[in-house]
């Protein structure tokens, strides 16, 4: 279990690691002892377990499960994880990040396509937002964009429930057009909790 390594590494007990995250002790029990997964962790758990062993959502997930088309990592995790950075790292040390890990090339060549995508767009918005020429690095992948319009689960749904076409327009006209460039309808980076 990849908990139980980054504790030895950094060498942090179980209780310390409970009151710097701010997650429950028989949670991280519970994590650590392999009685709960963490793909079954809501996102809040792990972002807040990944943020106090200075790791990501990701690297904790990417540690535990082989990359399938079934992995349980979802967009939408990834997604919230990503504006969580920028929350917490700002727009200039986040872009600075982005492409000094090369993330994006990294989760393209997994084939990784919906979150290489997002994860360019996030630095292209952001970039704009602040003035920055963007990196011309990731051309290549700028001319590519998912097959059809990737929603966000809330948009999806609503849609589901009401039925209403113009949910979804609406959400297209309010996208953020570095995320539609790529077919991902985003509207808002900002608002995470």
């Amino acid at each position: 279990m990849i908990i139980n390594e980054l504790l030895k590494k950094k060498n942090i007990s179980r209780y310390q690691l409970s009151k710097d995250s701010g997650v429950a002790m028989t949670t991280i029990t519970d994590i650590c002892t392999g009685k709960a997964k963490l793909d079954k962790c809501n996102v809040g758990t792990l972002y807040k377990i990944a943020k106090a062993l200075d790791v990501t959502i990701d690297y904790l997930l990417e540690n535990n499960y082989v990359y399938t088309e079934d992995y349980i990592f979802s967009f939408e995790t990834f997604k919230s994880n990503t504006c969580h950075q920028v929350k917490d790292l700002g727009d200039i040390d986040f872009i600075i990040e982005a492409l000094e890990t090369d993330k994006i090339r990294q989760l393209y060549d997994k084939q990784q396509y919906r979150e290489s995508m997002y994860l360019l767009a996030m630095v292209d918005y952001l970039s704009r937002l602040n003035d920055i020429p963007i990196c011309t690095n990731y051309n290549d992948i700028r001319k590519k964009k998912l097959k059809k319009p990737f929603f966000a689960s809330g948009t999806i749904l609503s849609f589901a429930a009401l039925g209403d076409e113009h949910i979804k327009k609406d959400a297209i006209e309010k996208a953020i057009p570095e995320f539609m460039r790529f077919n991902i309808v985003e509207s808002e980076i900002r608002n995470v909790c």
